[in-house]
């Protein structure tokens, strides 16, 4: 199996009208934060049945279409990666762990990082808990990326009723101007009020007047009308919104 053979195997999947639409979608223009990436057009679900064709890709090679400039090339890695993980011993976890976390620089729109971060780097931190400070390493970075990607990985916590991590890291990031990050932010404060209210309300009665709007828009989407109107109409707006 090589990398080479994985793109022919999506160009079957290719639709140029579709590109149109994505490149738009995962704002590709001048200034935007996904400025001069390039799609061919293949859905999700055709993307997860080549991943799982490859499944048995090795690392080399799926390093290489991961530094591809093409979208579905770089999601794809990351799905085989999945693949990978979920099937792998401890070696090969942490091998997947570790190229992923020195290849972030190409793990580079919002739907690369949430569809991979979860699954590997968070969840081979409940594998290996002395690896967590990488994630609060990168959650301090200069890219969105990376700090979508510490955020996201808490994800996997979150799904094991673990939430500190996840609200130590709202904290470090809730001054944040990015609005993805505001957002990935937000996401994870719902996931955890929908398994723990009490606890999602703790935190926001003590930040809720000093996050950013769209944070807090995220965060209480699942309240009732009477609560939403609580919190937003006694936050200040503020222009943090990237």
């Amino acid at each position: 199996m090589t990398q080479n053979e994985v793109k022919i195997e999506l160009e079957k999947f290719a639709d140029p009208e579709k590109t149109k639409i994505l490149k738009r979608f995962f704002k590709t223009g001048k200034g935007e934060y996904g400025e001069g990436d390039i799609f061919i057009g293949v859905k999700v679900p055709d993307q997860r049945k080549v991943a799982i064709k490859f499944k048995n890709l090795a690392m080399d090679e799926t390093v290489e279409l991961l530094h591809s400039p093409i979208h579905e090339h770089r999601l794809t890695a990351l799905l085989i990666w999945v693949q990978q993980f979920k099937v792998g011993d401890d070696k090969k976890r942490n091998e997947i762990f570790n190229t992923y976390l020195k290849n972030t620089k190409y793990i580079n729109n919002w739907d690369l990082v949430d569809l991979s971060s979860e699954k590997v780097v968070g969840q081979n931190i409940i594998f290996f808990p002395e690896l967590k400070p990488n994630i609060y390493r990168i959650c301090q970075s200069k890219s969105v990326w990376d700090r979508r990607i510490a955020i996201m990985a808490t994800f996997a916590f979150i799904r094991q009723n673990q939430f500190n991590d996840t609200l130590k890291m709202a904290q470090i990031l809730l001054y944040d101007k990015h609005d993805l990050i505001q957002k990935a932010v937000g996401w994870m404060l719902r996931e955890i009020g929908n398994r723990d209210k009490d606890t999602e309300q703790k935190f926001l009665k003590i930040f809720y007047k000093k996050m950013p709007r769209t944070t807090l828009r995220y965060a209480i989407e699942k309240f009732d009308e009477k609560e939403r109107k609580f919190y937003l109409n006694h936050q200040p707006i503020t222009n943090l919104t990237f």
